[in-house]
């Protein structure tokens, strides 16, 4: 089975690609899924810098979509045949306010999407719409899921709000601008490219911002209710800021680093509400999907490169050139 996995040198050295990976046969409650494509993710270059030298391989990539091939013991909830996208949560049914313990993501510690084939539980084999193309389905994963709990779930976004997206661009920032306006809800984003501020403003952004201006004088007449941070230490000071008091600023990754310094006493006076978020819950994957397809939200495909080209993928995607989702085929 071919493959592109992580393991003996820690960092970017340590990935190769492999035509002779063993595969794996499903067990109990598990089912084989026949990969067509599969989605890359920041995660994807981030867990090789996370790992250490000596680790065993392991297949990166948590997001996917193909035909189910084999089926374990027990399983009746998909056959094969079946076409089907991945939900790359392990361990996490019911939406909770943190995931339960021993809750995982596909692609790392377990073997992910970039290979032939994968053996996942069977609550994971999610049908595949029949209007989307793999490529299509393999795009929704990680990004939507977390954009539809940071935006629903966490920030409580209503139809009447303003919502402000710095560092539009990224998978997940695509689906927060797509699904924010979608209940009609005002959206503002940022970016230092002009080409990805000219494509937020053709998806339907009502504002969009410069990194180089300044943001407060930009954004005075407006009454930002919620901010969706990814960016980190480079933009916190300045999303607060835009903030109205009372607000809410929900943050799901630190791009720039995951140390911030801000002050306190304003935040406190200001009766901001500051909230985390990691991916979601199966029930959050299934509402995302029904969401998405009521709305006719389809996935912006940035590139698309096939599974022997996987390294020049993860060279596109770090270079932070991409308007929407990468992807791979198999």
């Amino acid at each position: 089975m071919q493959g592109y996995v992580h393991g003996g040198v820690k960092g970017k050295e340590g990935l190769t690609y492999k035509d002779n990976l063993e595969e794996l046969r499903p067990g109990k409650g598990e089912v084989k899924i026949q990969l067509k494509a599969a989605g890359l993710n920041h995660r994807d270059l981030s867990v090789p810098k996370r790992r250490s030298n000596g680790d065993p391989e392991v297949i990166l990539g948590s997001d996917g979509a193909g035909v189910v091939s084999e089926v374990g013991e027990g399983v009746d909830s998909v056959k094969v045949g079946d076409e089907v996208l991945i939900n790359p949560g392990i361990g996490w049914k019911e939406t909770s306010a943190v995931p339960p313990e021993g809750f995982q993501i596909v692609g790392f510690p377990g073997n992910g999407t970039f290979a032939e084939s994968i053996v996942l539980p069977e609550e994971n084999a999610v049908p595949k719409p029949a209007s989307m193309s793999y490529e299509m389905a393999a795009s929704y994963g990680i990004a939507a899921l977390t954009a539809y709990r940071a935006l629903f779930t966490r920030g409580q976004l209503k139809s009447e709000q303003t919502v402000f997206i710095p560092g539009i661009g990224g998978g997940v920032a695509t689906f927060l601008l797509q699904f924010a306006k979608a209940i009609g809800a005002r959206v503002i984003v940022s970016s230092r490219s002009e080409e990805k501020r000219k494509r937020a403003l053709e998806l339907g952004a009502d504002v969009v911002l410069s990194n180089e201006e300044d943001w407060g004088e930009a954004t005075q007449d407006e009454e930002i209710d919620l901010v969706i941070e990814s960016v980190g230490a480079a933009t916190i000071n300045r999303s607060l800021d835009l903030l109205m008091r009372g607000g809410t600023l929900v943050i799901f990754g630190s791009s720039t680093g995951d140390t911030a310094e801000i002050n306190l006493r304003s935040f406190f006076y200001g009766q901001y509400n500051f909230l985390g978020s990691t991916m979601g819950s199966a029930e959050e994957f299934s509402a995302m999907l029904e969401f998405a397809t009521k709305h006719s939200v389809e996935p912006i495909i940035d590139t698309t490169y096939k599974l022997i080209h996987i390294e020049k993928a993860f060279d596109h995607l770090s270079e932070a050139k991409q308007f929407g989702k990468v992807v791979i085929t198999m």
